[in-house]
């Protein structure tokens, strides 16, 4: 059988790999997946082929007899939490979330508002590529699309009902809201002008071409935004990937912290507020070492998984806990619904930024504190898999996790080495708490993995 989901829906450059053929006949297995008469929500990010992506896809569920409720532009996290709490079948998003501009992608969405299960995944892929599509009577084909433009507000108003408008009202905070030229300009502001939060928007405007920084919010492409940051004396800023479910945190002294980081705060929080919730967190291999530092100690375990939010959300609701997080500033905060959500992740620090009366700033310098190194080599899927393996056989001595790539933990340092799941490249990521040390290790690891690979 073939293979079309990566670690987070099915993506590719628009027209090239992601052409309107495979959109239609993705649209007929997942209506089929999902059944003649399923009420399905559509929406997704202003990214460029949205239009012909999102009615390809359309068309093909409408064609299974699939009932299309069309949301328009809308955060991922936003037609999630619409899907659950009022009672669709199933969603689909059409975004690539934090890949470049030339990228779109497909998500599929079950109907408890989560991403659908691995096991989900491979029963769509065996309806694409088998042809079992389900073909409704003509009877049935007749006004099957409406629109549905209630999606946005529904989500504003849940995220704001977790926290205590008033106390974050009297605080007068200013916040600095990078978007990214995508959906979460049309959300994140809205949730903090209703906490009565001063708004500070840069790269607001929609465009698909992302004028003002690539998707993904990192230390990098953020470089602009933490000047911004510290220019307006703003309390904090908040940088969004595409599709607005990550969160990356800039502090009032401009410097921007990995999504490890800002999670750790924000589980010690929540454990504070809810001792009824376990005691336990869910995250990627890819976060530091640093969360079992600073949770460890609380009484609060730390569950580490493969990376990818849709395995760490199943496994939240499963055996549930206090949240789920990656490193890339995705945060899970399953009292509201438990999957990545830009404007929630917000919303919690505002919380307990009121409370602690503290600034952002204080609060990450009391974090352990690591060097670090996140680098790619681009390369194809078969030979990051080598590299792995020679990584693995290098560092055979040391205390590994091997359920992604391979996670090396050393005294004072760790490292991973993993291949994307949505992209042809081999990610490096490594902490340490020298700067020499993690240099020297990335040298070592770069030789091992061209070693591995012939070049």
């Amino acid at each position: 059988m073939g293979k079309l989901f990566g670690t987070d829906g099915v993506r590719g450059v628009v027209n090239k790999d992601l052409t309107p053929e495979l959109a239609l006949k993705l649209g007929e297995a997942i209506g089929t997946f999902f059944g003649e008469d399923s009420r399905i929500l559509v929406g997704g990010d202003i990214r460029a082929g949205r239009e012909m992506v999102k009615y390809a896809v359309i068309a093909g569920l409408v064609s299974t007899g699939a009932r299309v409720y069309d949301a328009g532009l809308t955060p991922t996290p936003a037609l999630q939490y619409v899907v659950k709490s009022e009672g669709f079948d199933g969603g689909v998003v059409i975004t690539a979330s934090h890949n470049p501009p030339q990228y779109n992608g497909i998500k599929v969405i079950d109907s408890d508002g989560i991403e659908v299960s691995r096991e989900k995944e491979r029963e769509i892929e065996d309806i694409f590529f088998s042809n079992k599509i389900h073909r409704a009577p003509w009877k049935l084909l007749v006004d099957r699309v409406k629109p549905y433009p209630y999606v946005n507000e529904l989500y504003v108003k849940a995220v704001v009902s977790h926290v205590d408008r008033e106390l974050i009202r009297s605080r007068g905070f200013k916040v600095v809201v990078d978007p990214a030229n995508s959906v979460g300009a049309i959300t994140t502001p809205w949730v903090l002008r209703e906490l009565g939060v001063k708004v500070v928007t840069i790269n607001g405007n929609l465009d698909p071409g992302f004028p003002g920084r690539e998707p993904e919010p990192t230390v990098e492409t953020l470089e602009t935004t933490a000047r911004i940051v510290k220019e307006v004396g703003a309390d904090f800023g908040v940088g969004h990937d595409g599709d607005a479910d990550r969160a990356i945190f800039i502090d009032d002294k401009g410097r921007i912290w990995w999504g490890d980081r800002s999670a750790a705060l924000l589980a010690k929080f929540i454990a504070e507020k809810h001792k009824d919730l376990p005691r336990r967190v869910y995250t990627a291999v890819s976060s530091s070492t640093l969360v079992e530092e600073v949770l460890n100690p609380l009484g609060i375990d730390v569950v580490w998984l493969p990376v990818g939010s849709v395995g760490i959300s199943r496994k939240l609701v499963e055996e549930d806990g206090l949240c789920g997080f990656e490193e890339n500033g995705g945060f899970m905060y399953p009292l509201h619904h438990p999957v990545r959500d830009g404007a929630m992740t917000t919303a919690l620090m505002l919380q307990l930024l009121a409370e602690e009366r503290r600034s952002l700033s204080e609060l990450f310098d009391e974090l352990p504190y690591y060097y670090s190194i996140k680098t790619k080599i681009y390369m194809s899927r078969d030979k990051a898999l080598k590299a792995v393996e020679a990584v693995k056989q290098a560092y055979s001595g040391y205390r590994q996790v091997t359920i992604d790539g391979v996670k090396v933990f050393g005294e004072d340092f760790w490292f991973l080495v993993r291949p994307s799941g949505t992209e042809p490249l081999l990610r490096i990521m490594i902490e340490g708490k020298s700067k020499e040390t993690i240099e020297k290790l990335l040298e070592d690891i770069k030789k091992t993995v061209l070693e591995a690979i012939g070049s």
